[in-house]
């Protein structure tokens, strides 16, 4: 082996040692996923319990028992939640 080959074998180690040590510090953390999960489950759960509390106040305040505002209402807010969910994973 030349020197010029091991100068090329060397600098490739170190250029690849560089990228390892560079990808474990770009890792995220399990506290950084733990936030990010949770992040994910309030903007997924708040329009569903926000739309079936809505829902529910308005069939009590109608008369008859009734839960159409309710289902409806609770399907909106499984979309909205489904959809802030699909916005937030492509933005990050």
């Amino acid at each position: 082996m030349t020197a010029r080959n091991g100068e090329r074998l060397r600098q490739s180690i170190e250029k690849q040692a560089q990228r390892m040590a560079q990808a474990e510090k770009d890792r995220p953390t399990l506290l950084a996923q733990t936030v990010f999960l949770g992040t994910l489950a309030l903007l997924f759960v708040l329009p569903v319990v926000g739309g079936a509390y809505l829902g529910h106040w308005i069939d009590s305040q109608l008369a008859g028992y009734s839960y159409r505002w309710t289902v409806s209402l609770l399907l909106l807010g499984l979309i909205i939640g489904g959809m802030n969910v699909c916005l937030y994973v492509q933005r990050h």
